[in-house]
């Protein structure tokens, strides 16, 4: 797969428009349009300026066929959040996290009261 695919492929996941992601990355939507379909080559900064904006690392585009073969699609919602939390400030993760360490700390609770209760 190509870097056009790739970057296609990583916009739909995302659920944005080519002009979303054009505007958003400051390239006029007929050059995204040939950048996704494989008519020209993009530059570097370019290229960046895509990753940018669709909110992911630029080693990711070059990886996303891979990703799409492997992962199915709660998968790439589930990573798509997780890159979203890795982009909240440290005092937001820490309270993220503690939300999180609370609700699995409740099942693994609820899970050690259910096997008690069934054995007894």
């Amino acid at each position: 797969m190509d870097l056009g695919s790739s970057i296609k492929k990583v916009r739909e996941a995302k659920g944005l428009s080519q002009k979303e992601v054009a505007l958003a990355s400051k390239i006029d939507s007929s050059n995204y349009s040939k950048i996704e379909n494989g008519k020209t080559d993009p530059s570097f900064s370019a290229v960046a300026r895509i990753a940018k904006a669709l909110g992911v690392e630029l080693s990711e585009l070059f990886q996303a066929n891979e990703l799409f073969k492997e992962v199915n699609s709660f998968d790439k919602s589930l990573m798509e959040k997780m890159a979203l939390v890795e982009q909240l400030d440290k005092k937001e993760k820490t309270a993220f996290y503690a939300v999180l360490d609370a609700f699995l700390g409740k099942k693994k609770m609820k899970d050690a009261l259910n096997n008690v209760l069934t054995t007894v």
